[in-house]
């Protein structure tokens, strides 16, 4: 090499952040909001929290046996029912069923089929609860952070997999590239310009530098039988189901005797569960009920253990005999599941899912201080330019808007979305997909705007429409539904995470509406210095500040 080790390891850090910054911002702030998933969907489906608010008075084994009596007149022909019990991060009894998929149904059909599938229960009366309106709440934005949307799955986790590859490359060319990293994290140096966007840079890169990299592998790892196919296609061919069964050891499933026969009582199951773990099963699945071959599934909540793969029962759903318990796991299943279960954080308490969440939060500033960065130090370079009348470089330009539409524009997207299902008609068809279909107008909107005027003006502009509308949210709580500040504040444990939803959003628009003003009073002490105002109507990295 020409140069050196770090300087070429410099232009690596450079471009291979670079090419794909705006697609990995949109990921880690779906990835980042959905660690609190289960909390956005219950704040979206307000007609569930006045039930939500009450203690319950019935035990797990009247719980089940309550919603058993709600699917036995639903859902009689079932091939499986399910059964979450209440617990801290679910307050409700939920239950859904799957029915035999119909000739000719698309996959997405039969998703938004399985949606509609499902009712909750009161759990301190035992009534069914009113139904919620159809959103996908929380789960939107986790499927969003990599299976993207508008397109298939597997596309979208493949663009996503190449973005998070050269998010792996980005993390390590920049830690060899800082040779004063630890050292610079101490230091910032503020009204610098490209020195003080570096210091931010690495303040938010070395602050959770663990977990910016094990986020990523662990990501990357868990789709990496669609990613690295090639061993296993030599090995089984076309047959990878038996793959995983041999290396995974997945359970085969049972299959229908079509010989009627009434499902036994499932109290003993789960007093002898609750007798052998200590603690009342979270979940109960019941495959084929009504059937010879029933069998009753019961799941232990989750534990402080990295794996996501949780201890579980099995029993006759006939005779209620036990069958079988989780037995260990091999070597390689049990390094995936830890693997899993680290990047989702299923394992985390409340306290430890907030360190990840604040560790995503810097991930996002990372991600945003170095596209910033990027137009910074290249602006420098038309100085001279600029200073004569002319403009800077089209490459500039874009980035400028790209910097503008993603930043400022997400924020916008994600409260659009909020907005929009406290808005949306309650009856509406197809809502959820009008929810999501808000998110992109929003964001579009924003991008089409900072592509015509990349200036300082559109990103206060942007910023504070994002700061009203995150910050509006909790107002809006108080004219559509009847679970605002005021009544979720001392509603009790069941209305708690509504409340923090909300204090959330009023501090990340009391954030953006921060950096707004921000960006306005350096723009009035450049204009009291008389300072000469820029012709080229590309002064919109807030570097300029």
């Amino acid at each position: 090499m020409k140069d050196g080790l770090r300087q070429s390891m410099a232009w690596v850090h450079t471009w291979s952040g670079l090419l794909v910054c705006w697609l990995l911002l949109l990921v880690f702030m779906g990835g980042t909001a959905s660690y609190y998933r289960h909390e956005i969907t219950f704040w979206m489906k307000p007609e569930l929290h006045k039930a939500a608010g009450a203690q319950s008075i019935i035990t797990p084994a009247q719980s089940t046996a309550l919603a058993l009596r709600e699917l036995q007149e639903r859902a009689p022909k079932a091939t499986r029912w399910t059964i979450d019990l209440p617990e801290e991060r679910n307050p409700l009894i939920l239950a859904t069923w799957q029915n035999p998929p119909k000739k000719g149904m698309t996959r997405e059909e039969r998703r938004d089929a399985f949606r509609k599938q499902n009712f909750s229960l009161d759990p301190a009366t035992g009534l069914q609860t009113a139904a919620p309106r159809d959103s996908r709440g929380g789960e939107f934005l986790y499927r969003l952070h990599f299976d993207l949307y508008y397109m298939s799955a597997i596309w979208g986790r493949w663009i996503v997999g190449v973005a998070a590859m050269f998010m792996l490359v980005a993390i390590v060319s920049g830690v060899i590239t800082h040779k004063r990293i630890f050292k610079d994290f101490f230091t910032f140096r503020p009204r610098k310009g490209q020195r003080s966007w570096l210091d931010a840079h690495n303040v938010t890169a070395v602050l959770a530098l663990p977990f910016h990299l094990m986020i990523t592998y662990t990501g990357l790892v868990t789709l990496m039988f669609m990613y690295m196919p090639a061993a296993t296609k030599v090995l089984y061919g076309t047959e990878q189901n038996v793959m995983f069964g041999e290396v995974f050891g997945n359970a085969e499933r049972t299959k229908p005797a079509k010989v009627p026969a009434p499902l036994a009582d499932l109290a003993p199951m789960l007093a002898q569960a609750e007798r052998a773990w200590g603690v009342a099963p979270a979940r109960v699945a019941v495959s084929h009920p009504n059937d010879a071959a029933a069998r009753v599934e019961l799941y232990r909540p989750s534990g402080k253990q990295l794996s996501n793969i949780e201890p579980s029962m099995t029993f006759d759903g006939v005779s209620g005999a036990l069958l079988s318990q989780t037995e260990p796991v091999s070597t390689t299943l049990a390094a995936r599941a830890a693997i899993y279960g680290l990047h989702v954080a299923h394992f985390a308490d409340p306290l430890l899912r907030a360190l990840f969440f604040v560790c995503g939060l810097a991930g996002c500033a990372m991600v945003a201080t170095g596209a910033l960065l990027w137009g910074v130090k290249e602006r420098q370079a038309y100085a001279k330019v600029v200073a004569k009348g002319g403009r800077v470089g089209f490459g500039v330009r874009l980035v400028d808007a790209l910097n503008i539409g993603a930043i400022a524009g997400l924020p916008i997207a994600f409260a659009a979305y909020f907005w929009a299902n406290r808005l949306l008609p309650v009856e509406m068809a197809q809502r959820s997909n009008a929810e999501a279909n808000w998110f992109f107008i929003a964001w579009g909107a924003a991008a089409i705007l900072a592509q015509i005027r990349p200036t300082r003006a559109m990103w206060r502009f942007q910023l504070m429409v994002g700061a009203v509308l995150m910050a509006g949210i909790p107002v809006l709580n108080v004219f559509t539904t009847q679970s605002h500040l005021g009544v979720t504040l001392f509603g009790g444990a069941g209305l708690g995470k509504v409340a923090a939803f909300d204090l959330v959003v009023l501090l990340l628009g009391a954030l953006l509406g921060w950096a707004a003003w921000w960006l306005g009073h350096k723009a009035k002490q450049k204009a009291v210095a008389k300072q000469p105002a820029s012709k080229t109507g590309t002064t919109s990295n807030m570097e300029a500040a």
